[in-house]
């Protein structure tokens, strides 16, 4: 701050973003009360009575976000993606546990606070105490486990609740048991032969047809109450686009019943959360526009409400620690806290992927390190501007995201998720472009009606080549009609965009393609040697599924049929190939 007060007071408010630029790794934070600081400087200087002539700063009308302000720290753009290895299993089981066990969870979590209330209020007694003595002494003369639960101690300790509420006794009296000198043995016993707690809750959720778990022990109740928590914020916040506070911050009644068929979250912004004078509102302040919600995250939400009052925050810190005695607070769950049950829930669903041979559901390590929370709103970005075409766990179509999302941001005229998404397809198209231009140079062949057109975008690759972190910078690629080069994975082609030739866009013209309605006879396709191998390969594949013995002959048919189209596509692209080498005009 005392580099900035060496200016003179014209200087200031012009010259600010100069002087953080050269405070290279400067965080967020400190840019922003830097920026906040000579904003007020500017309104004393207005408000005085011999005002200077200060200029207003630019970044009072336009926000700290604004392209011209520079980007300090670890922002969204400079935050790596979710890899895709991890992030699939990792949605596959939070929308599992929200929509499949979420029911079971909560029953067992109400039978648990039943079993805990009758062990407390059940009134000792010496029937009582002669129940329990016969209870424990059957188990040990016929050599069976004890219900027990973890304990630091013991590897395993008497479940007193549990068995005072199968005996009905009150758990102090299975305490007093354990302190008189006939007793004193059953810990090593319990120690050496630990039992489950089984509650009698009927299993409804199934994984292909098959029970998710055999049954709900008592002991694990408060951990899946967590995990079922922490399941509905990786829904929420991933499919939605939020930020982790506008997640925390939303409460409950948020998604009111849809009357036109469409969803909308009503929450608070906290970002830029400033009034008139700078001041940052601590308890945000209320969107313009709300977002829009997919089935799954108004499931989520519907599952959060079930466990917090009327307006409650749906992430209550007091609510969500799931002690005996729920509590209501005013504050939501920290960042920390949340981080730590993100990789505990990964840890979890790998547990249980293993334990029901689904190994390939299983949540690997993210090669950048923990999940977090900040990073599911960059991989949703760059999910649906690189996997436009690929099925999302459980039939959530990314292509069909990118309208649901970002059309809750569109009247934002800055500071939208719609941003991250221009950046993530200029990347999406950069990477492209690069390839493209590198294989070219190896001696590739490229065909298709478009084919010339993608070698002359490749061309320029060298043009933008390096880091895009800016929605300027973006904006510069996406505006570009040369190197509107998109790859479609799904469909083994490129898409070299022309809006007036796409097929596509039948009624509606847009500045992006649909990839996943790419026609076989568009006049934006092109295709390299690498997407007619893969043609060849996917051609391979069908024919040995159609030679299998155990398909029914119909699907045999198409699947012969398929293989048929795709060598033929193989042999067109050998046949009509071209090289840089070539004209190309």
């Amino acid at each position: 701050m005392s580099e900035v007060c060496t200016l003179s007071p014209k200087k200031c408010g012009s010259h600010g973003p100069d002087i953080l630029a050269r405070q290279p790794g400067a965080s967020r934070g400190n840019v922003t009360k830097v920026l906040v600081a000579l904003t007020r400087l500017w309104a004393f200087d207005t408000a005085g009575p011999a005002p200077s002539g200060m200029a207003m700063p630019p970044w009072h009308r336009l926000g700290v976000d604004d392209p011209r302000t520079p980007s300090a720290g670890r922002g969204e753009n400079t935050t790596e993606p979710i890899s895709p290895a991890t992030m699939g299993p990792l949605l596959i089981w939070a929308l599992r546990v929200v929509d499949d066990f979420s029911d079971d969870i909560l029953t067992a979590w109400e039978e648990s606070r039943r079993i805990a209330d009758a062990a407390l209020c059940t009134p000792a007694t010496p029937e009582s105490k002669a129940r329990l003595k016969s209870f424990l002494q059957d188990l040990i003369d016929r050599g069976q486990p004890v219900p027990s639960r973890p304990n630091a101690s013991y590897r395993h300790a008497l479940a007193n609740t549990y068995i005072a509420a199968r005996v009905s006794c009150p758990s102090t009296q299975v305490n007093s048991l354990l302190s008189t000198e006939p007793w004193q043995h059953l810990l090593a016993y319990v120690d050496a032969n630990p039992g489950p707690c089984p509650l009698v809750t009927p299993i409804t959720g199934r994984i292909d047809g098959e029970p998710w778990t055999a049954f709900i022990d008592f002991t694990e109740t408060r951990e899946l109450m967590r995990h079922l928590g922490t399941a509905c914020f990786i829904v929420v916040a991933y499919l939605t686009g939020m930020r982790p506070a506008e997640v925390l911050g939303l409460q409950a009644g948020c998604c009111p019943e849809a009357a036109s068929g469409q969803h909308l979250i009503y929450g608070r912004e906290f970002k830029n959360a400033f009034d008139e004078d700078g001041n940052h509102h601590l308890a945000g302040r209320l969107r313009e526009v709300p977002w829009v919600a997919i089935p799954p995250v108004v499931r989520a939400i519907h599952v959060l409400e079930s466990l917090v009052p009327a307006e409650g925050l749906l992430f209550d810190a007091a609510v969500h620690t799931f002690v005996t005695v729920p509590t209501h607070s005013t504050a939501s769950l920290r960042f920390t806290g949340l981080h730590s049950r993100i990789e505990a829930f990964a840890a979890w669903a790998s547990g249980l992927a293993r334990t029901l041979g689904r190994d390939s559901e299983v949540v690997p390590d993210d090669p950048h390190g923990a999940i977090g929370l900040a990073r599911f709103r960059r991989t949703l970005a760059w999910h649906i501007a690189r996997r436009p075409g690929d099925l999302v766990a459980l039939a959530i179509q990314y292509g069909h995201m990118r309208t649901a999302v970002s059309s809750g941001y569109a009247a934002r005229g800055r500071d939208g998720i719609h941003q991250l998404l221009d950046i993530e397809t200029a990347r999406a198209t950069a990477d492209t472009l690069t390839n493209l231009h590198d294989d070219l140079a190896h001696g590739a062949g490229i065909s298709g009606p478009a084919a010339r057109r993608a070698i002359h975008a490749a061309a320029q690759t060298p043009a933008f080549a390096g880091s895009i972190r800016t929605h300027r910078q973006a904006r510069d690629i996406l505006g570009n009609p040369a190197l509107t080069v998109y790859d479609n994975r799904r469909s083994l082609l490129m898409c070299v965009y022309n809006r007036e030739r796409a097929l596509c866009h039948r009624l509606d013209a847009d500045d992006a393609p649909r990839l996943d309605r790419c026609r076989p006879s568009c006049a934006n396709i092109a295709r390299t040697d690498h997407h007619a191998a893969q043609l060849l390969q996917h051609a391979q594949s069908l024919e040995k599924q159609a030679a299998s013995e155990t398909a029914p002959s119909p699907l045999s048919d198409r699947l012969a049929h398929r293989s048929t189209q795709l060598r033929a596509l193989a042999d067109r692209h050998k046949h009509d190939r071209v090289h840089t080498q070539e004209p190309t005009s």
